[in-house]
């Protein structure tokens, strides 16, 4: 008896924390869940800003893959690039947004109640 009343405990549980599972996967912010976009937020809310080159070497990534997830931020308006010229060499200069900040900020808090409800917290 004992050990069929645990195991419907652990199921009630178990079925507690996929509710909640359930309810915070879809408001993940797909476009920041991405990896290489996680990576260049994160870092940016690390730093001031980051250059391209910086972004590049921290994230070891190609520049092609760079600028295609850098333009998908700037298009959200979670990224800021300014462009100039140091010489005659372009540089192009990121920082995160307040937008960014705020949208890395809500997706880390689906995150902690992802693993706290796995994990069985409160």
């Amino acid at each position: 008896m004992a050990v069929r009343s645990a195991r419907k405990e652990q199921a009630s549980r178990a079925e507690v924390r996929l509710a909640s599972v359930r309810q915070d996967i879809p408001c993940l912010d797909r476009l920041i869940h991405e990896k290489l976009r996680l990576g260049i937020v994160s870092a940016l809310a690390a730093a001031p800003t980051l250059t391209f080159s910086e972004l590049k070497k921290l994230l070891d990534t190609t520049d092609g893959n760079l600028s295609v997830h850098a333009r998908k931020l700037e298009e959200a308006g979670y990224v800021e690039c300014v462009k100039s010229f140091e010489g005659r060499v372009p540089k192009s200069e990121y920082r995160l947004t307040e937008t960014g900040r705020k949208a890395l900020g809500r997706y880390l808090d689906h995150m902690e109640a992802l693993v706290k409800a796995m994990r069985g917290s409160k």
